[in-house]
């Protein structure tokens, strides 16, 4: 993708955000049922204003903004662009409707169209619009994760639409591990090609010896931990995350239900049957941590995977790894609005590695680095162990 006419990348990539909704029905687009999913219509005004805001204005002259007020409406969290709405109320706007976020992505991508028929521009310029791409691509996964839960939790359990993931592979019966050796290793990113900028400063880091599992972990290795009573054992869990299960009664992943003496799970069909042998998914670092100490193992550091990756099997779950959100050394944020996108949010995060079923085709890496709150688990989180 990345030897595409930035055209032809645009095009490419704003209809797959429009295809990921095109299941929904109108209602389903201004829905938000906790502070972390936002409606679908609210991300598709954002990644359009994204364009507007860092490409068109600055860059085209005469350009003529859709609407004034929308910066207020889909800023998502640069200070240095203007005041916003906050996120917990996304929700409540039942202005600007569906409709009139379709007409300005129309409006957009016409400017778009017409300013990138034209590639004779600077380099920064074609790395912030290349940086508008993947940014786009980040907030198609947002949109499969927030419509899941969207969907989720009504009580109906409404389904969204055919699969869009093939059949899990059979998971081997016992854990198998990959052996590391100790040493120097290198890890971030290096080489030609576009990566975030929190994946910079390639640099060493010494590893000791150890092992780390080929396969994440299961739906039935993970009901194992629960029906030997790990959710109401305090030794496995630490003191936050105990705390956290006790205050929200947590006593199974997100989406599973216990029903007629079988465990069911929210899937894109509706309620179904929880498939043994999946990579257990939509656990919290909480959770994955927890389950670690009961297998007499743990997490890997982002190091170890990034280390092991070319010899694993990822790629359909976000893996929680032992290791806090921090800058590499030497890190920098870049100036302007455009050095908010990650920098600010290096603290009481932990890092996740790999992709999952809905990440988009070609945008993950080995040296993506992915992060949330512990407590979360909207995402399509799993569990791979080291020891």
């Amino acid at each position: 993708m990345n030897d595409m006419h930035l055209l032809e990348r645009y095009r490419i990539v704003r209809d797959r955000s429009m295809a990921i909704c095109n299941p929904l029905k109108i209602e389903d687009f201004v829905v938000q049922p906790i502070v972390d999913v936002s409606p679908p219509k609210w991300h598709l005004g954002h990644t359009t204003w994204f364009f507007e805001t860092f490409v068109l204005k600055p860059h085209v002259e005469g350009y003529k903004e859709f609407d004034p007020d929308y910066n207020f409406v889909f800023n998502s969290y640069y200070e240095s662009v203007g005041a916003r709405v906050i996120r917990t109320d996304r929700g409540n706007l039942s202005r600007p409707t569906v409709e009139d976020i379709f007409r300005y992505r129309i409006h957009v991508d016409q400017a778009m169209g017409e300013f990138l028929r034209d590639e004779d521009m600077s380099t920064a310029l074609r790395e912030l619009i290349v940086l508008g791409f993947n940014h786009e691509e980040q907030h198609q996964e947002l949109l499969y994760t927030d419509i899941k839960y969207i969907l989720g939790h009504n009580p109906l359990f409404p389904a969204y639409g055919e699969s869009i993931y093939g059949a899990a592979a059979p998971a081997p019966s016992h854990t198998a591990w990959l052996s590391r050796p100790e040493g120097i290793a290198e890890i971030g990113f290096a080489g030609s090609g576009f990566c975030f900028d929190n994946e910079l400063r390639r640099h060493k880091v010494y590893l000791h010896a150890y092992d780390i599992a080929r396969e994440p972990v299961t739906n039935r290795e993970y009901l194992e931990f629960m029906e030997a009573g790990g959710y109401h054992d305090f030794r496995y869990w630490h003191a936050e995350g105990w705390d956290w299960v006790r205050q929200h009664k947590v006593e199974a992943p997100l989406y599973w239900y216990h029903i007629d003496d079988r465990w069911l799970h929210y899937s894109w069909q509706g309620l179904e049957l929880l498939p043994a042998g999946a990579p257990v998914c939509h656990v919290s670092y909480y959770e994955a941590a927890a389950y670690a100490a009961w297998r007499d193992a743990r997490l890997p550091t982002e190091a170890e995977w990034e280390t092991a990756a070319q010899e694993l099997d990822w790629g359909r779950r976000w893996e929680w790894t032992e290791s806090a959100y921090l800058p590499y050394p030497g890190f920098q944020k870049a100036p302007g609005a455009i050095g908010e996108y990650n920098g600010k949010f290096m603290i009481s995060q932990m890092v996740l590695r790999g992709a999952s079923e809905v990440t988009p085709p070609g945008h993950s890496r080995s040296t993506y680095r992915n992060f949330f709150h512990p407590s979360a688990r909207w995402q399509f989180t799993g569990i791979r162990l080291a020891r």
